[in-house]
């Protein structure tokens, strides 16, 4: 019994060994398989980093490493080289951004909070049809639009682009934000109104604060479009001075002209930096705002 009993042990030591070993082999695959999608991904980024650094003849030329030739001049040359400086782009598209955060968290969170919270007459109804929105093309509505801020007088100004965010345009972050209040107990609403609490004290004094995550989701989330916006600008900016930074790329190429490739691929290496900070800065938060407004179900 003892000699069975060493033979039992040696051979559970030796599988264990293996089941060890297979799963450290399987960790590294699965780490090397990561790591080259990670580096395929990578990819176009490394790109036109290097492109920016190199001069304009060799963009095309050669590898993705810059030769002994590279230099920062495509990014001052960048910056400098239209009639109106990139500043004044980055100026613009910043405005514009901050602007369309601060109407969606004030508009889609009161309407957010009306259509989980308050019970009124056709609310089923009026939330289908802000849910139905979703599925209209944004085409269908681009010339009523048009026509209708033209007669405004709003053309050439930034108005068409961020009025309606204060107007809970977007059913999307309306929708989101009514998944993560259905979340939070009616208890604490019960017992703010036996205390006196108005819906609208309800509102800002407790919904808003339990609601960090989820606000800063629509927040990164409204920036990054935003930012990265070009066809809204192309249709209501026609002058250069209020371009934002996707219409001053756009000038870098011209199909009758010559089109400076080393100042586009720097200035758009510079404008993917303010969305990278930003995502950086608020990353839990949007993690944790995801995970709990029912969007992995």
């Amino acid at each position: 019994m003892t000699i069975d009993a060493q033979r039992l042990t040696v051979v559970t030591g030796r599988d264990s060994d293996a089941q060890r070993l297979r799963k450290r082999l399987m960790s590294i695959g699965a780490h090397v398989l990561l790591i080259g999608a990670s580096i395929i991904m990578l990819y176009p980024l490394l790109w036109l980093l290097s492109a920016s650094l190199k001069p304009q003849e060799q963009i095309f030329t050669s590898g993705i490493w810059p030769t002994i030739d590279w230099s920062i001049d495509s990014y001052f040359r960048g910056w400098n080289g239209l009639r109106t400086s990139f500043s004044v782009f980055f100026m613009n598209s910043f405005v514009i951004a901050v602007l369309s955060v601060v109407g969606n968290l004030i508009a889609c969170s009161m309407a957010a909070y009306a259509f989980a919270r308050l019970r009124f007459k056709g609310r089923n109804f009026w939330f289908a049809m802000m849910l139905g929105t979703l599925m209209l093309p944004s085409q269908v509505t681009l010339i009523p639009q048009y026509v209708l801020f033209r007669d405004l007088g709003w053309i050439n100004t930034i108005l068409p682009l961020v009025v309606p965010k204060f107007l809970a345009v977007d059913a999307f972050f309306i929708f989101l934000m009514v998944q993560f209040f259905r979340g939070i107990p009616r208890e604490l609403d019960e017992a703010a109104m036996m205390d006196g609490c108005s819906p609208w004290r309800i509102f800002y004094k407790i919904m808003l604060p339990l609601s960090m995550p989820v606000l800063v989701t629509v927040s990164i989330f409204t920036f990054i479009w935003t930012w990265d916006d070009f066809f809204a600008p192309l249709i209501y900016l026609n002058r250069m001075q209020d371009y934002t930074v996707m219409l001053g790329l756009r000038t870098f190429v011209d199909s009758t002209g010559e089109s400076d490739y080393g100042g586009l691929f720097a200035m758009s290496v510079l404008s993917i930096v303010p969305i990278f900070l930003f995502f950086l800065f608020f990353q839990r938060l949007l993690i944790e705002g995801i995970a709990t407004t029912g969007m992995k179900r």
